[in-house]
């Protein structure tokens, strides 16, 4: 058995297939691709694949990742060749390589969007205020219900500037077996904190990263 992994976007109109989608969508590819893949055993054998974070309806990804098990050795290329030949639109494999590390050495995830107002220069100033406050308080769905979490300590920003009609920014937030924030939580809290209209866009997830910044591989 030849463990794999793959790299791969989703962007444009794929942005908008659900993670229990996109589970059906890549059993289907594999079939298409031809691949020798490595099936579970037991009464009802499926391809053993499975993706190492989830990923929010609606944004985009460069650096979603997916693990699958071959029967077979194969060139790496002619992996991803065969895979891309039968990928959605929107979806697209970058790299394919063995697996390094372990899903539970995930620790954060990189993002970048746009919030887009009339109001830019208002704009920037709540959000380099919410950046400097204290604390940033929100209210997440937990497994055990709505949870008030102060997502400061866990959120680095990378970059903040302002453009002609938007904020656009740049943040790590964690990720992992452990903790999951992503930046709808700080979207919420500048709607909170912020008494003008932005609506945002763009948001793409642009790195998985261990707990040293080093791309998870």
């Amino acid at each position: 058995m030849i463990r794999v992994r793959a790299t791969f976007e989703k962007c444009g109109r794929a942005k908008y297939i659900s993670h229990l989608d996109l589970n059906r969508c890549m059993l289907r590819t594999f079939r298409r691709s031809r691949l020798p893949i490595w099936y579970t055993e037991g009464f009802n054998p499926h391809p053993y694949y499975s993706f190492a974070l989830a990923l929010s309806l609606g944004f985009e990804s460069s650096c979603e990742i997916l693990d699958f098990n071959l029967n077979e050795e194969l060139p790496f290329d002619e992996i991803k060749d065969k895979l891309n030949a039968v990928m959605p639109e929107g979806m697209r494999i970058v790299k394919v390589a063995e697996q390094k590390q372990k899903i539970t050495a995930i620790a954060k995830a990189e993002y970048s969007f746009s919030l887009v107002s009339d109001e830019a220069d208002g704009l920037f100033e709540a959000v380099q205020e919410l950046i400097a406050s204290p604390e940033i308080l929100i209210e997440k769905k937990t497994k055990k219900g709505i949870k008030t979490v102060d997502i400061k300590p866990d959120m680095e920003i990378l970059s903040c500037t302002k453009g002609e009609k938007s904020v656009d920014v740049t943040m790590y937030l964690p990720a992992g077996t452990q903790t999951n924030y992503n930046p709808t939580l700080f979207i919420e809290a500048l709607r909170r904190a912020a008494d003008i209209s932005f609506e945002p866009c763009n948001i793409r997830r642009t790195a998985i990263l261990c707990e040293d910044n080093l791309v998870f591989e």
